[in-house]
């Protein structure tokens, strides 16, 4: 992986942003995209939000990406462009956590600061038998105790490096290798036949249902659209005109309640299921045209939305569940 052969504190922190929740499969060509657009902090520091996250697009945790730029603009401003070169330092930066600060440290400038990933918790909890939940924090502190007692004071980045692969390629969560493992013979886990059983992780996640309604209001070659903001999900993304609902609408009922009767439903999606870490979402979209520039501008102001051309649309950031409705819709 490049992120590993490389000392460079931006390439090593703009590969785990982008890794967190993240496959390697698919964020890797993620990487490359931000690498070739943005080859270093200054000149990510110095792109439009929007075009970050167009980049993005696609990818989820979309806070990844604002709090990217926002940390790439901070060490430009405050550090001249030039990374904090200590675990504590980097911790200060927006969206780096334990995680994050340690591989930076350690990849970049050898500090003796262990990374605990899902591999190392796996590797940890079942050589040393620890039953502690990985998901409470006591737990998370005992790991990360545990694995900076154990980190060597001499090349921690080789050995960061090598437990996790360890995790990731031999110590794996189903049917780990364990009769060609190198510590069997010291490992609680395969002493005690408890491997499917470690790591525990007691916490279990809740899911809420959310109905997306979409009306994409088309007057000629113009598109209503709206950035999503607040601190709800999607935050600095465009949609089309969304009445959430505790069920999907019929659209008949929806065009009732809007301010013309000049329109007219030419289009609409299949019912979309999109699952997030927390949220499951159902969405419907509909292409409504309008049928003259009055009625588009009553629906303009009464909805708070702004015109696009549909050209312009494609440069917009989208949440995958408009791409996936413009798609089946053709549009």
């Amino acid at each position: 992986m490049p992120w590993r052969e490389t000392q460079n504190p931006y390439i090593i922190w703009l590969s785990e942003i982008l890794l967190q929740q993240t496959r390697v499969d698919q964020g890797m060509p993620y990487f490359y995209k931000f690498i070739d657009n943005y080859p270093d902090v200054s000149k990510l520091a110095k792109a439009e939000e929007r075009e970050v996250l167009r980049l993005w697009e696609g990818l989820g945790y979309y806070s990844r990406a604002r709090n990217l730029h926002a940390t790439a603009k901070l060490i430009v401003e405050k550090y001249s462009g030039i990374f904090p070169q200590s675990y504590n330092e980097l911790l200060k930066l927006k969206g780096v956590g334990p995680y994050t600060a340690a591989a930076i440290a350690s990849f970049s400038y050898n500090e003796p600061v262990a990374v605990v990933d899902g591999n190392v918790y796996r590797v940890l909890s079942r050589f040393f038998g620890i039953k502690d939940d990985i998901a409470s924090p006591s737990g998370v502190k005992k790991f990360r105790e545990l694995a900076n007692a154990l980190i060597p004071i001499k090349d921690p980045s080789t050995y960061n490096q090598a437990i996790m692969e360890f995790g990731a390629l031999h110590c794996v969560p189903v049917k780990p290798k364990c009769e060609n493992c190198p510590v069997s013979a010291q490992c609680y886990a395969f002493g005690a036949n408890e491997q499917s059983s470690l790591p525990v992780k007691n916490k279990k996640i809740i899911k809420k249902n959310r109905h997306f309604n979409y009306l994409a209001f088309v007057w000629k070659d113009k598109i209503l659209m709206k950035e999503r903001k607040g601190k709800d999900i999607w935050q600095g993304l465009y949609e089309f005109y969304n009445n959430e609902s505790s069920e999907i609408l019929d659209p008949g009922n929806l065009l009732e309640k809007l301010p013309s009767s000049e329109l007219t439903i030419v289009k609409s999606s299949e019912v979309m299921k999109h699952i997030l870490t927390h949220q499951i979402l159902f969405c419907k979209g509909h292409i409504i045209n309008v049928n003259s520039k009055s009625a588009f501008n009553a629906i303009k102001g009464a909805l708070d939305l702004n015109e696009f051309s549909i050209n312009q649309i494609n440069d917009l950031p989208k949440p995958v569940l408009i791409q996936r409705f413009l798609k089946q819709c053709e549009f």
